[in-house]
């Protein structure tokens, strides 16, 4: 399995993930144009991050998203990891372990990175263990959000 920066030629396959993975863990639909948009604006301004992929000889079997957050704490970068998915059939083969292997060799690289962080729902336990077995520890803050649109 080759894991790599995604290009722009991957953005059908993101596009399907993120779907996948909306109606997988909330139950939701997302809109298509939106989404591809989203996804889409990610090539077109590196500010907003960039998405990493598990390619298996063409077939891309997953991915992820990773963005940034200042730290005047620390005084430098969380690299947040969003948009993990993983198809059904590449799970429990190590593709997310090797997707973060990759994330954490690039912020390593680029020397200014303090730590990573991700959301998981509450009640997907699965993904829980994998992140605690990579070194990743719950934290003690809640998330607060008010959407402005949909």
């Amino acid at each position: 399995m080759n894991i790599r920066l995604a290009q722009r030629d991957d953005v059908d396959a993101l596009v399907a993930f993120n779907q996948a993975m909306a109606l997988e863990t909330e139950g939701k639909t997302l809109d298509p144009a939106t989404l591809k948009a989203g996804v889409a604006a990610v090539f077109e301004d590196p500010a907003k991050g960039f998405y990493v992929v598990a390619d298996n000889d063409g077939q891309i079997a997953g991915g992820l998203l990773v963005t940034y957050e200042w730290s005047d704490w620390r005084n430098g970068w969380f690299w947040y990891v969003q948009s993990v998915y993983v198809r059904p059939e590449g799970r429990g083969r190590r593709v997310y372990s090797q997707l973060y292997r990759f994330v954490k060799e690039r912020a390593a690289a680029a020397g200014n990175v303090c730590g990573f962080r991700l959301y998981v729902e509450k009640e997907n336990e699965r993904a829980q263990a994998v992140y605690k077995k990579l070194g990743m520890e719950e934290t003690y803050y809640l998330m607060f959000e008010e959407m402005l649109k949909q």
